[in-house]
């Protein structure tokens, strides 16, 4: 009987069905063994430049440099600089054969250089692979990743894992378009509405490098006038790149190029395209056949050919921030960019970080701004409900929603949609006395007390337990009201409001991009606003009290940034707008909303924090870990003469569960901060002594002697 009649033989003859069936998927299942890559003893080397100078990707801070590899011959042809390799690290000086050091793991690198001879003076390991003939490492974009690795005190390999995306074997196979002809000089249009908007325009064209912080006027023209920005730089023959903050920024931005110049002069890379496609379009950008790139944090390393023009979108959103290792911020790349590679530079919003302003005070940058006449006619108008207000208002204290807000959404329903921006997403995410304000506390692990969409009893957000029987420990008293109230509580009660509106919410669950322009009201955490079509005919903004009162430097700033996006979407004050902003209206961030005047407001913090020694006007790192770890850092690293050290202070345990934050300790970990400050000028020898501690004692650890880990950030963006 055949095979294929079920009959086997040797020791499978006989054996049940389960087990012929086990055995036959664990040979299907089984793959081929892969050949390790050779080790070439004995192989001839390359007759020119036998040398290979490879940047290991280990990301550890005392393997910072360069490691020398003979080139096989086979290897001669692929193995030219800026290609991906694979070598063995790790090998002692024991293990020569042949001339030629052996063994260690398999790790991947870059090829930097090659050369005659190494200043090793013992055997070299050969290269084992060269990954993909594609130099996808120049020296432009390695001197960048240097400069970058060095402002922040970290590693070379760790700033291109950010810069050079992974490779995929498919997108490289394919050739890439031919680019396409310079296209014409794009009309001034709306850059008309700034005082030296056409001058800048016309500068780019011409192939200079102005340098601008560009207040942008309110309404949906920012894209059209960055999309002009960029034709004007391809018009002079060179390239351009624009990072923004998200991925709705940037489809915007790509649809306002695709309208203007047409499809094929522009690549934009986001980590929503997908690996293929993002390395397809990174492969177009490094080969030249595209010029203009717009993208996220990502794409503030793109390989642009002939830099003309680095944009930055709000530069004092948070996403521009990295969050992996060393942690660069895109506004800081760009500026590295703008000195290494002479071009042009732009960054722009509807606020004015207290980075821009600096920019401005010390004559680096030039001021891209409108009289103040046509802010006036672009901008909302701007009411306050201040504390006074609210303790007048019946309504205010019955309900969330003061008088004043409640007449401006009664009359912009009229007209269209109304924007409600409110800083928690959520139903009530924290719980307060209702006589004093005090938190509400629960009693078994002093967790915060949250509202409950089903059940009157108010639950801990720690332990889950809940409170029915709560009392005031300040006052006694037993009524709880919303300290900071959820998106989802407040479309909640705008809907009891207001039963004949649609109610629509956006937050980080489910996030629109637009709205019609329909009566509705429309509610949203901040920085999810969506686009309304002919824009919002009202806006209020809700617990204004909540935003500026957050422990941090920036909380001002960012409060005032936040509410300008959300205003910046509703119609011309002559055409109706108006927004409600429930905050104290002697507060700075208020005021300067009202005047519509970031710069100013901007201009006034940098006084402020230049007479405290506070960013930007200095240059500060932190420094956390475990409280004798970093007692031990700081008694170890060699810092410049002028430094302070500020603390160490305890940071807050982070709760097993939680979410942690980018500087925190890990869940349970008790942790300690301490910040190191040096005045202008400084900024390069902190990051060095702070990284050369951080290398000894990173190979004091890989030896077995520390064993506690220390985490240095320089210029984080959360001080406190």
């Amino acid at each position: 009987m055949s095979s294929e009649d079920g009959s086997g033989d040797g020791d499978a003859q006989g054996a049940p069905p389960e087990q012929l069936a086990l055995i036959r998927e664990s040979v299907r299942e089984a793959k081929a063994p892969r050949a390790k890559p050779r080790t070439w003893r004995g192989a001839a080397l390359a007759p020119e430049l036998p040398v290979a100078r490879v940047l290991v990707d280990k990301g550890v801070l005392h393997l910072d440099r360069y490691f020398d590899y003979a080139v096989p011959e086979e290897l001669d042809a692929d193995a030219q600089p800026g290609v991906r390799v694979r070598v063995r690290f790790g090998a002692g000086r024991s293990r020569v054969r042949g001339g030629r050091r052996e063994g260690g793991g398999l790790v991947d690198g870059f090829l930097v250089e090659r050369l005659a001879e190494s200043d090793y003076s013992g055997p070299l390991a050969a290269l084992a692979q060269v990954v993909s003939p594609e130099r996808v490492l120049d020296e432009e974009l390695l001197g960048l990743a240097r400069a970058v690795a060095d402002r922040y005190a970290g590693s070379l390999a760790d700033v291109l894992q950010i810069a050079v995306p992974p490779r995929n074997a498919r997108a490289e196979k394919r050739a890439s378009a031919a680019p396409l002809p310079p296209p014409p000089v794009p009309e001034a249009g709306s850059w008309e509405r700034y005082e030296q908007g056409a001058a800048f325009l016309a500068s780019l064209a011409a192939g200079g490098a102005p340098r601008a912080v560009w207040n942008a006027l309110p309404g949906p023209g920012w894209s059209d006038e960055l999309a002009r920005a960029v034709a004007a730089t391809l018009a002079s023959g060179r390239g351009a790149l624009v990072v923004l903050p998200d991925g709705r920024a940037v489809a915007r931005a790509d649809a306002a190029l695709t309208a203007l110049l047409g499809a094929g002069r522009h690549a934009v890379l986001t980590a929503d395209a997908g690996p293929e496609k993002r390395y397809a379009q990174w492969l177009a950008v490094r080969r030249g056949a595209v010029r203009a790139v717009v993208g996220t944090r990502a794409a503030m390393f793109a390989p642009v050919r002939d830099l003309g023009l680095v944009a930055l979108w709000d530069d004092g959103d948070d996403s521009h921030g990295e969050p992996h290792a060393p942690q660069p911020h895109a506004r800081e790349v760009l500026l590295l960019r703008a000195a290494q590679d002479r071009c042009a530079f732009l960054v722009g919003g509807w606020n004015c970080t207290v980075e821009a302003a600096q920019l401005v005070e010390t004559g680096w940058a030039r001021p891209l701004v409108a009289t103040r006449g046509r802010v006036r006619a672009a901008a909302p108008l701007v009411r306050t409900v201040g504390d006074g207000d609210l303790a007048r208002d019946e309504a205010a204290r019955a309900a969330r929603l003061p008088t004043l807000a409640w007449q401006a959404a009664r009359d912009g329903l009229r007209h269209g949609p109304v924007l409600v921006q409110v800083p928690r997403r959520g139903y009530v995410p924290r719980m307060a006395c209702a006589a004093c304000r005090t938190p509400a506390r629960c009693r078994h692990c002093s967790g915060p007390l949250e509202g409950q969409e089903a059940g009157p009893a108010p639950r801990c957000g720690w332990c889950g337990r809940e409170e029915p029987g709560w009392h005031c420990p300040e006052c006694g008293g037993f009524r709880l009201r919303a300290q900071v109230v959820g998106a989802r509580r407040t479309a909640e009660e705008l809907g009891r409001a207001f039963p004949a509106v649609p109610v629509r919410t956006s937050g980080r669950e489910h996030v629109l991009d637009t709205v019609p322009d329909a009566p509705a009201l429309v509610v949203s955490t901040p920085g999810a606003e969506p686009v309304a079509e002919g824009g919002y005919a009202a806006a209020l903004l809700l617990d204004g009290w909540a935003m500026l009162g957050r422990p941090d430097l920036r909380a001002g700033e960012d409060a005032l940034r936040r509410w300008l996006a959300a205003a910046a979407l509703v119609r011309p004050q002559s055409d109706g707008g108006t927004v409600v902003v429930v905050a104290e209206p002697t507060l700075r961030p208020v005021q300067a909303l009202v005047r519509w005047d970031p710069s100013g407001h901007a201009l006034r913090e940098l006084a402020e924090r230049a007479e405290l020694g506070f960013p930007p006007v200095s240059r500060m790192a932190a420094v956390s870990g475990p409280p004798e770890a970093v007692a031990g850092f700081l008694g170890a690293v060699e810092l410049p003469r002028e430094a302070e050290v500020l603390g160490p202070v305890p940071l807050p345990v982070t709760e097993p569960g939680r979410p942690r934050r980018v500087g925190a300790p890990p869940a349970g970990e008790h942790w300690e901060r301490a910040l190191v400050r040096v005045p202008p000028g400084s900024g390069a020898a902190l990051a060095g002594a702070l990284k050369a501690a951080q290398a000894a004692r990173m190979a004091r650890t890989a030896r077995g002697s520390e064993g506690s880990a220390v985490w240095v950030r320089i210029d984080p963006a959360d001080i406190g």
